[in-house]
């Protein structure tokens, strides 16, 4: 695989997922304009999530019986589209039915990973796709830092018709430059669907796959419901100031950039307990947030590069494990990470208006601890 295709790919999957987490350094004033109660401003987030799931189930498994090139192209517009839809909302059920559209084919990420894999040789396979799923984090936790900066400026409604109008030149582009597949015909869409629903039993495609979703239900309780206690007291920080945060995970995430050459070198086991253990340990300065920004940096880095690291080792043992269905692996994974994702956005913003941030903290926690005994316990 090329450079220029490696970076194309990676940016398609940090602009898609961007569509999904965007609303994170915005969610007070999404609420407040729309008529959303404070403790229920985190389902703007959670309603892309479930999208996500939906699509990984139903959008996924279609890379493996056409042409992934012209799937990335389509799947760019219509989250375009649903961009488009949340940024014009005029109430909250259309704000959510906008994101869920968005959400829905931003899976384009998973289509991106998959084809990464089937480009890239056996020895290059981590490195690749430790790159390409950088985008993955540079998407998540940059969009903060755009979001809070545009919102600033033009109000979260501009900040999501920006992303609306990039996404669509993205999807002109990539039909343009990617490369095209030469796939098998005869394969039918309900035979894809049926090897997806196989993985479900399959041991080492199941132990990653519960690691995946206490991975980024701890994430979510992280980044879902910092933004409530940042704005409010003692710190009152502003949507630029919170999005800013998302520069700390960012560094985090790129510093485990290396793991798929580690997965490469045959220690993909070992990387995902040594960074299950960092993201435990990451929410005792996590949980000081209330106190210390300084500590929650620190935190914040930490957690960035546990979850990059388990999250690019876990999809080099799958597509190494089941090469001849990449899609539906990736996808099939990826369902343990929406559903927690999802989780994790709606629990921590009822535990911060409940019972504040150190509520979440010990959920973030707690997820992480099963994490690391679902590891311990597989193989």
């Amino acid at each position: 695989m090329g450079a220029g295709t490696r970076s194309l790919l990676a940016v398609v999957c940090a602009v898609a997922v961007a569509s999904v987490y965007a609303g994170q350094p915005v969610l007070g004033s999404m609420g407040q304009e729309l008529g959303v109660p404070r403790d229920s401003v985190g389902w703007f987030v959670a309603a892309g999530q479930l999208g996500y799931l939906v699509g990984l189930v139903l959008l996924v498994p279609l890379g493996d019986m056409l042409d992934r090139r012209r799937l990335i192209a389509a799947h760019l517009g219509v989250v375009a589209v649903g961009l488009a839809v949340t940024a014009s909302a005029s109430a909250a059920w259309v704000a959510f039915s906008g994101l869920a559209v968005a959400g829905g084919f931003a899976v384009v990420v998973q289509t991106a990973v998959a084809f990464t894999a089937s480009l890239s040789p056996p020895g290059e396979r981590g490195r690749n796709l430790g790159v390409v799923t950088s985008g993955v984090v540079v998407g998540i936790l940059g969009s903060r830092v755009v979001t809070g900066g545009l919102a600033e400026v033009w109000g979260w409604r501009g900040s999501y018709l920006a992303l609306a109008i990039f996404t669509a030149v993205l999807g002109v582009l990539s039909l343009c430059v990617l490369p095209s597949e030469l796939r098998a015909g005869g394969t039918r869409y309900h035979q894809v669907l049926r090897s997806f629903a196989e993985l479900f039993v399959q041991p080492v495609f199941l132990s990653r796959g519960l690691i995946a979703f206490f991975l980024f239900a701890s994430f979510g309780a992280l980044w879902s419901g910092m933004a409530l206690p940042l704005a409010a007291e003692p710190w009152r920080l502003s949507e630029a100031e919170i999005g800013l945060f998302g520069l700390a995970g960012l560094a985090g995430a790129l510093g485990a950039a290396r793991s798929g050459r580690w997965g490469d070198a045959g220690h993909a086991r070992r990387v995902t307990g040594i960074a299950l253990t960092l993201l435990l340990a990451s929410w005792l300065a996590i949980g000081q947030l209330e106190w210390s920004l300084t500590l929650l940096v620190v935190g914040v880095v930490v957690l960035d590069f546990a979850v990059q690291a388990v999250h690019v080792s876990n999809q080099h043992v799958l597509t190494s494990a089941y090469a001849d269905r990449a899609s539906s692996t990736i996808g099939g994974y990826m369902v343990f990470y929406s559903l927690g994702s999802a989780s994790g956005a709606a629990a921590t913003t009822v535990l911060v208006d409940s019972v504040g941030w150190t509520g979440s903290s010990v959920l973030g926690a707690a997820l992480a601890m099963c994490a690391l005994v679902v590891w311990s316990c597989s193989r």
